[in-house]
């Protein structure tokens, strides 16, 4: 097969479809693959990949105006916090408005991407039929792989085990109604299960496992405002008086909203947020808060070890449970990479901007960062980065440079560490950045002949 420079786009979620908007619009020749029959990704219900980790009732936990994309603003009927199935309608206007649902090919994922000894990619799919790319562009997302507690706990469990992953209601795929009920996490789907299955008419005990503190967030604040109805989206410029405000006093000013509308966690028996707000990703519920008042949701510490039909935890108390649900999220996985080709979990994948792996200049990944903000938009602005530097109007700085920044300790926030916090990134902090050194890599293209990367 003859090398020639078109890209291959791995996912037709939200990343993938913004992938391929920017690559249509910078004039790159290229192709996308989707194991499902339509695109949305995460965001379908039931999706026929298998993948998908929605549940019935799931609603987003950022408001629309914040998460569209910045040019396909969500219809204006939709509410502040729409619908799993508004988000995956919504993508399918996306691409058919751009006109780019041509380019995707479904019900044919990818079985195998292998960089050849040039730098091209051959990929095989899962038809059988083998393409050479020069560049390849992942966007397969971070929430379809479940991650179990490892190592496990000791001991072992009687009753019914299940990874949040698998939720789908309270009688699917086990019937959780009269049962008493473990939730383990304390992330947004932890908290909206545990006051799903919480509730009083279930007839049950919920019980909901957090081995420390967070910040909770109310989807409103006074007034009926969402809760980021004063943070720019992230394809905005951040006004300068905003950018001036020191990170302490913007934290302490959101901290009195929240706990005029909800109070703080320690109210509620609830362990103190380990660090400020404006530094760590805080979980959104309007209701737990009342739950957890009403008798609902009984707060319990880290597990410590399993004995039968009971759980152990770290305070020595011990309850009995029919079922533990295990919403301790997702890990990194790229199935069509040999194995030690990337890393299989996020402690230690290295990106440059979150971007590029420093290792080739022709292997790019989209959506794999934690937010502190809803992940469309980001994925967005890390779309056209890649789509400029395709078109040769930007131009990566020197590979030492960028080796430089993805070691460990390097200069900027550039990577994914073992640290979960390190995973977080300030949206608008983090897209100002990637538009200053799209412009710096402009300046290098100008000083230079204008050219696509090479693989190397």
């Amino acid at each position: 097969m003859r090398r020639h420079g078109r890209t291959c786009v791995i996912g037709a979620g939200s990343s993938g479809i913004a992938a391929c908007k920017a690559l249509s619009e910078a004039g790159i020749d290229y192709d996308c693959f989707e194991t499902s029959d339509r695109v949305g990704g995460n965001w379908v219900f039931k999706n026929s990949n298998g993948m998908s980790s929605i549940y019935r009732s799931l609603h987003m936990n950022t408001s629309r105006s914040k998460m569209e994309f910045s040019d396909f603003p969500m219809p204006s009927d939709y509410p502040d916090y729409p619908f799993h199935e508004q988000i995956a309608v919504y993508c399918e206007q996306y691409v058919d408005h751009f006109g780019f649902r041509d380019r995707i090919r479904f019900k044919c994922g990818v079985e195998r991407a292998q960089r050849r000894d040039d730098g091209t990619w051959l990929v095989t799919l899962q038809s059988g039929e083998t393409r050479e790319y020069a560049y390849l562009c992942v966007a397969t997302g971070r929430h379809w792989f479940p991650r179990w507690p490892s190592p496990r706990y000791p001991g072992t469990f009687d009753g019914i085990e299940m990874h949040a992953h698998d939720y789908i209601d309270p009688a699917d795929p086990h019937d959780l109604r009269e049962k008493s009920i473990l939730v383990v996490g304390f992330g947004n789907s932890a908290l909206d299960i545990a006051c799903e299955l919480g509730r009083k008419e279930q007839n049950h005990t919920l019980y909901l496992s957090m081995r420390r503190g967070y910040w909770v967030v109310p989807r409103f604040f006074g007034g009926g405002r969402p809760a980021d109805h004063n943070i720019e989206h992230p394809s905005k410029p951040v006004p300068l008086r905003r950018r001036l405000w020191p990170k302490r006093w913007s934290a302490r000013r959101r901290v009195r909203d929240i706990e005029a509308t909800l109070g703080r966690p320690e109210h509620f028996g609830l362990p103190a947020p380990e660090r400020e707000l404006d530094f760590t990703r805080a979980a959104t519920s309007q209701e737990l808060y009342n739950r957890i008042g009403s008798g609902d949701i009984v707060i319990k510490p880290g597990i410590e070890r399993l004995d039968g039909k009971a759980v152990v935890f770290s305070d020595g108390s011990r309850n009995e449970v029919d079922a533990i649900i295990y919403a301790t999220g997702y890990s990194i996985v790229f199935p069509f990479f040999a194995d030690g080709f990337m890393p299989t979990g996020d402690k230690d994948l290295r990106l440059w901007n979150r971007v590029v792996d420093p290792r080739f200049d022709n292997l790019f990944f989209i959506g794999f960062m934690q937010p502190l903000c809803a992940v469309i938009p980001v994925a967005e602005q890390q779309a056209r980065f890649v789509g400029e530097l395709l078109a040769g109007r930007y131009r990566l700085p020197p590979p030492d440079e960028i080796a430089e920044a993805c070691a460990p300790g390097g200069g900027r926030p550039v990577h994914f560490a073992s640290d979960a916090y390190s995973r977080h990134i300030g949206c608008s902090d983090y897209v100002r950045e990637l538009r200053r050194e799209l412009e710096r890599g402009a300046r290098r293209a100008r000083q230079g002949v204008i050219r696509r990367p090479e693989p190397a």
